[in-house]
């Protein structure tokens, strides 16, 4: 006899009536409070075709949108390649069966989850310049990069973390039932599994590094943002400037989670997916169900069949 678990009742048909007449009154809600953007809007002149007509022209992609975009794509891009290295190298720490690597992993991971990345760019960008560690050109990126990777390689770390956690017990077993030792466990079998399984809530890790780059505004990082702060000032479009900037933020972000799709399922189609070790009779795995070659961790031995 098996039991299903819900959440919640299914609603009978007064509660069922509730929820469409709520559904509808927050439809509602929404048309009038856009409606009433849109008026105001119009209403200070910011609907007209000629606010919009210069978001399209040669010169303010030149000067201000494609310069922008260069620069966030920039910051994100190295962002992303040290917080993927910061989250891989710390969030395998925080496995370690060593209690000082653990412990020491463990304190910086928490330390920079807990503070603000805004405030580690101020504070980053106030020591490089105080210190001379890089040009004034460079303090700028220098400091929305640390930010963006010591926070979000962090939250990476976290994901690593828990995804080998997340897998089964079978997995690791499997590892050291022919030899393997922890470390090499780890690296070859549940390191790639996890990698696969937390994809999704990588991906959205990464568009938070896409977004977050706007903050570099407050360093003086003149990102995407900055730009349609100076296009909006120089054309007096300031509303429809940001708005604009928004949809490019959006489809960046979009595309980003297509590419991250795309790449989950080629690597599901390759096999490479966490995969689920069933119980065989006296509790023996068979070999076929470990995931790694011999050959590929040097243990010797005739590889044929």
């Amino acid at each position: 006899m098996s039991a299903q678990t819900v959440l919640f009742d299914a609603p009978g048909p007064r509660a069922a009536r509730r929820h469409a007449i709520l559904t509808v009154f927050g439809f509602i809600l929404a048309a009038l409070t856009i409606g009433l953007v849109l008026w105001k809007f119009q209403a200070q002149g910011q609907l007209q075709a000629s606010m919009w007509t210069s978001l399209f022209t040669a010169d303010v992609w030149t000067a201000y949108l494609i310069p922008g975009l260069i620069n966030t794509l920039k910051a994100a891009a190295i962002s992303i390649v040290l917080a993927m290295a910061f989250g891989l190298v710390f969030g395998m720490g925080r496995l370690s069966h060593l209690r000082a690597i653990r412990w020491v992993c463990s304190v910086v991971v928490e330390f920079f989850r807990a503070v603000p990345v805004l405030l580690m760019m101020y504070f980053t960008y106030f020591y490089y310049s105080n210190n001379g560690v890089f040009t004034n050109e460079i303090n700028p990126l220098a400091a929305v990069v640390t930010g963006l990777t010591l926070y979000n390689g962090s939250v990476i770390a976290e994901l690593v973390r828990s995804g080998v956690y997340g897998l089964p017990k079978g997995q690791s077993e499997a590892g050291l039932s022919i030899g393997l030792t922890q470390g090499q466990t780890l690296r070859l079998i549940q390191l790639p599994q996890a990698l696969t399984a937390m994809l999704p809530a990588l991906v959205g890790q990464l568009v938070v590094i896409l977004k977050d780059s706007a903050l570099g505004t407050a360093v003086l990082y003149p990102e995407l943002l900055q730009a349609a702060k100076d296009l909006g000032t120089g054309y007096s479009n300031t509303i429809p400037a940001y708005i604009f900037v928004a949809v490019i933020f959006i489809l960046l972000n979009y595309a980003l989670t297509v590419l991250a799709g795309r790449v989950e399922r080629r690597l599901n189609r390759r096999g490479r997916g966490p995969r689920k070790i069933a119980p065989t009779a006296g509790g023996v795995i068979p070999e076929a169900e470990i995931a790694v070659d011999r050959t590929q961790v040097g243990m010797g031995g005739d590889s044929k069949a």
